[in-house]
């Protein structure tokens, strides 16, 4: 049975991403799910993709806003833009996304379907249902404005979908998994994520069926006018005696409001770990890359993080805010996107991933190797302080070709 995974406060962000950025998440996102189902299989991307940490970091990686409801449009509009054309190579389509791409996405359920051999009607129904749990079971006081649905060509599916709540500027973001559903009302959520509303009505949870069963008894048995009168007696204030929990206490990330990267936002023994494993293996595995003008120490330590999220335990990411430092962020949040970092950040993942399908792996394990770094010296890594890393990198960041959306530094 899917459980849900954990839960986390997404502000309630607006605008748009730039071309110039969203661009290149679309091509780094494409390169990281074709990493990590070269290493670990299409059905391993979905489980990333239901875990609410890991989907956050994954935005920050990218250059997205770290800490915004933002994350979940831009990172499922940059896969189904990068990975259309790559779809029948690697079994993944993307449907949906906001607004009126959402209402299409029974469509093109069916349509790929057609193409793979699946049954893309029942697909169809289950993005329905999904959107009606979320929506009518769960009344949580957010209402559903995006809907992405993630499917192999084997029929086996992730669902990511967002609502929101304009009056306290906040969104909630809702976590489905295929891989050990059983119910679609029986605690169906890989995650849900949001901060708590208080008391709210969740009927999709399975210590709700009595409920449920209930309330078909009442159609069946009462009159309209009773059941009003039943609904006013039942909403006078009454002790409210504290029904045992039989989930397990789940991990609870609380995306700040502040734009700003702090060091309370870092584990900084992790974010050492990185700067150390590019340090370290930077010349190890890169001799020839570092010969190469504008390639340095800089893109190595954004490559360790993207190792991480190819290859990282869901227990390092807790702290998505930590992958901001590898990009940076369109507002400047921690810093402006440093475009030469990025763009030589693609280069070496497409060199990397094009050699690994020939059976050429020594750039693929080279970045494996960053990340296997990071976690041996985590324990004793030192580094400077987290200020002082920020400060850098705005100094650094017109040679960096640092960008954002007020312009270029």
């Amino acid at each position: 049975m899917s459980k849900r995974s954990g839960s986390a406060d997404l502000p309630l962000h607006s605008g748009r991403v730039p071309a110039w950025l969203s661009d290149r998440m679309a091509k780094l996102g494409a390169l990281v799910t074709e990493a990590i189902v070269h290493h670990y299989g299409r059905e391993e991307m979905l489980r990333r993709l239901s875990h609410p940490f890991w989907f956050q970091s994954f935005g920050a990686v990218m250059g997205m806003d770290w800490h915004s409801s933002g994350v979940t449009t831009s990172v499922l509009g940059a896969l189904k833009r990068g990975l259309k054309p790559l779809s029948t190579e690697l079994g993944l389509h993307v449907c949906g996304g906001r607004g009126s791409h959402s209402r299409r996405t029974p469509t093109e359920l069916i349509d790929i379907g057609y193409r793979v051999g699946i049954d893309g009607s029942a697909l169809a129904n289950v993005s329905r249902l999904i959107a009606k749990v979320d929506s009518a079971a769960v009344q949580d006081g957010f209402d559903l404005y995006l809907h992405g649905f993630i499917v192999t060509s084997d029929g086996q599916w992730v669902v990511v979908q967002q609502g929101m709540n304009p009056e306290r500027r906040q969104a909630r973001r809702y976590h489905w998994l295929s891989e050990g559903l059983e119910n679609f009302l029986d605690s169906p959520h890989s995650a849900i994520e949001g901060r708590s509303q208080g008391n709210i009505i969740n009927l999709a949870d399975r210590r709700a069926d009595r409920s449920r069963s209930g309330q078909l008894d009442l159609l069946a048995t009462l009159d309209p006018g009773r059941i009003a009168r039943e609904a006013v007696a039942l909403d006078r204030p009454t002790a409210v005696v504290p029904h045992p929990c039989d989930e397990p206490l789940l991990p609870h990330l609380i995306m700040p409001e502040h734009h700003d990267v702090r060091e309370s936002d870092v584990r900084m023994k992790r974010l050492y770990a990185n700067l150390a494993a590019a340090a370290d293996r930077g010349p190890t595995d890169y001799p020839e890359l570092l010969l190469v003008p504008g390639v340095g120490p800089r893109t190595v330590r954004a490559l360790a993080m993207v190792s991480e999220v190819i290859h990282g335990a869901p227990c390092r990411f807790s702290d998505p805010a930590r992958f901001s430092l590898a990009h940076g962020g369109k507002d400047r949040h921690p810093f402006p996107v440093p475009l030469k970092i990025y763009d030589e950040t693609i280069r070496i993942l497409k060199s990397a991933v094009a050699k690994g399908k020939l059976a050429r792996e020594d750039e693929l394990a080279a970045l494996r190797r960053l990340d296997q770094q990071a976690r041996r010296v985590e324990q004793y890594a030192m580094g400077p302080d987290f200020k002082e890393i920020i400060a850098g990198e705005f100094r650094d960041s017109a040679g960096f070709g640092g960008r954002s959306v007020f312009g270029w530094e």
